[in-house]
């Protein structure tokens, strides 16, 4: 069985930037195991929007809904209060907490290039690009 990815919002940009590591990310996206957080989208939703305007925003976002990973829409009490843990413990912004909590939660590795990540070393694999 392939391990689960979760995948950050820079790991998203990396690919769409076509910077180091796009490759990586590009082989993430092939795999049905990968998985998207919502405050992923929101992020790269709103990043997008801010950067490109709308029309670029809402392409990206058709081209997330069209890929053949998992984007988790929801998020539970015990996801809530791991990304607080988060938050508090290791200095995180709301928006990466959230993120590491799913990747606490799905058992999987954290993909991204977000150097506040490192933090986290030894409470959720990471993988950095």
């Amino acid at each position: 069985m392939t391990p689960t990815l979760v995948l950050d919002t820079s790991a998203l940009l990396t690919l769409l930037e076509d910077e180091p590591g796009a490759d990586r990310v590009e082989e993430a996206l092939r795999s049905p195991d990968t998985v998207i957080p919502w405050p992923v989208v929101l992020e790269l939703y709103y990043i997008s929007l801010r950067v490109h305007g709308e029309a670029e925003a809402d392409a990206r976002l058709a081209m997330l809904k069209h890929l053949d990973v998992v984007i988790e829409w929801g998020m539970d009490e015990a996801a809530v209060l791991t990304a607080a843990r988060l938050k508090t413990g290791h200095r995180l912004s709301l928006g990466d907490a959230m993120i590491a909590a799913f990747a606490i939660r799905a058992h999987g590795t954290l993909l991204h290039k977000d150097p506040d990540f490192e933090r986290l070393a030894g409470r959720v694999p990471v993988e950095a690009l």
